[in-house]
């Protein structure tokens, strides 16, 4: 009896512990499969948000972040940063604004309106009104713009009382307090297009009145400026402004800040500025260049305040007529039963200064001309700086024969070229020489005959570079 009541007691404990604990285990399941259906339906509306490009939608209780200044390290009021332009869009002119889209002009009226207690001062532009001019400086007179030019050829104000190949304007400033020279590049004029060609026929053509710079109908093609800078003679900090389209007057207005400098290193430097046409295809073209030595310069007078300077952009090409263009040390051995011509360059010497730091970096092209055409090319290495390269590099070609006939050097010549490396423009051809070919003569002409009469023999000789 005790043993029947006992079961019925255990039973009853059963099945009122089951109705209590399940309902408990059913509504933490259900409040689970609740709480994952709601994170999965979230996420799943975030990124249907972020597709759409309403991020700021799903969160309505974040309010939109007013505009903050940033400050300068240097502890000045706090500025705007602005978008630096493209390397290749076009500036707008001094005293017009660019134009704005509706979300920048929006973002201006915000900026305008959180922020009462910050002015914000527009750069200066350029005016040659405001230019401090050195005591022994003078400035060009202000030329009309290329769009006011009609006929560069019969009305005035064409940029030739500008140069040849125009002028720059550039303004110096030294900042004691931070060892620094600031170097803005303001502008040029009266550049010369596109189809000026190269200096010096440029320079022939303006002289003789036929032409003018270098067009034939007396129209002149916008150019792609820039200006490279540098500090010589360490040639360390290279710099280089945008480029403009279609302009031959750009206006530049950028600044180049140059640190570690004192007033006595910088008696002894010198600013070199290369101004260059912009080619999307092919190497740059070198429109001319300016040496300023900062010795030539007060610089008491920049270290008080900003000194404008103008200076007339002289080509890069007539210093070669001025120094020779030097002499080449070839060494040739015929070999007939090879048809081979070994060829040897050895030296050079008397080369014309191509760099401003009076030096060059020379290297030699041979081309192998068979009836007139190239059909074979060589060329040595660069030598850097130096205007009395060694080479001591050996070339053999191998000559055409024709059946039925041993191998002759009849309708064989060779063509040198010495030219002066550049990394950044085109590379400057210092001189040429022709061995063999019709327009061989003097030296030239005795070396060859004796290499064609004398077989199997190592002949040297110089010969002076022509153009």
């Amino acid at each position: 009896m005790e043993n029947e009541l006992a079961a019925k007691f255990m039973m009853l404990l059963d099945y009122v512990v089951l109705i209590s604990v399940v309902p408990a285990v059913l509504g933490l399941t259900a409040a689970a499969i609740l709480a994952v259906t709601a994170c999965f339906c979230a996420r799943r509306f975030r990124r249907q948000n972020k597709k759409a490009g309403h991020e700021a939608s799903s969160l309505p209780f974040q309010p939109p972040r007013p505009p903050k200044a940033v400050r300068s390290p240097s502890g000045q009021p706090p500025q705007y940063l602005k978008k630096s332009p493209s390397p290749t869009s076009i500036k707008p002119l001094p005293g017009h604004l660019p134009a704005q889209s509706p979300t920048e002009q929006t973002t201006v009226a915000a900026t305008t309106t959180t922020t009462t207690t910050t002015s914000i001062v527009p750069p200066t532009k350029y005016t040659e009104e405001n230019e401090l001019i050195p005591k022994n400086a003078q400035l060009e007179p202000k030329s009309p713009d290329v769009s006011e030019l009609g006929d560069p050829c019969s009305e005035p104000g064409d940029g030739s009382e500008h140069g040849k190949l125009g002028t720059i304007v550039f303004k110096l400033r030294f900042l004691a307090d931070r060892s620094a020279l600031v170097v803005s590049v303001v502008r040029c004029r009266g550049l010369p297009g596109k189809n000026h060609g190269s200096a010096i026929a440029e320079l022939s053509t303006m002289a003789g009145g036929t032409l003018c710079n270098g067009s034939a109908n007396g129209k002149q093609t916008a150019t792609d400026p820039y200006v490279k800078l540098q500090l010589l003679p360490d040639k360390q900090h290279k710099v280089k402004t945008r480029v403009l389209r279609n302009t031959r007057n750009p206006v530049y207005d950028e600044d180049f800040t140059f640190y570690g400098l004192t007033l006595n290193e910088l008696a002894g430097m010198s600013l070199h500025f290369v101004v260059l046409s912009f080619d999307r295809y092919s190497r740059d073209d070198v429109i001319g260049e300016v040496v300023c030595p900062l010795s030539g310069i007060d610089l008491q007078q920049i270290e008080n305040q900003q000194v404008a300077l103008s200076r007339e952009i002289q080509p890069r090409s007539l210093k070669i007529r001025a120094q020779g263009r030097g002499e080449l040390l070839i060494s040739l051995c015929w070999q007939p039963a090879a048809a081979r011509l070994t060829v040897v360059l050895l030296k050079a010497r008397n080369l014309p200064r191509m760099d401003v730091t009076g030096l060059a970096d020379p290297y030699v092209k041979i081309y192998l001309l068979y009836n007139g055409q190239r059909i074979a090319k060589k060329k040595t290495h660069v030598k850097k700086r130096t205007l009395s390269p060694v080479f001591n590099e050996s070339f053999a070609f191998d000559i055409p024969t024709t059946e039925g006939a041993g191998a002759t050097l009849d309708g064989v010549s060779l063509e040198l070229m010495l030219l002066d490396w550049d990394r950044v423009t085109k590379n400057e051809v210092i001189g040429r020489l022709e061995l063999g070919g019709p327009r061989s003569n003097g030296s030239a002409l005795n070396h060859w005959k004796e290499v064609c009469n004398s077989p199997r023999r190592q002949i040297a000789d110089w010969h002076k570079l022509r153009e």
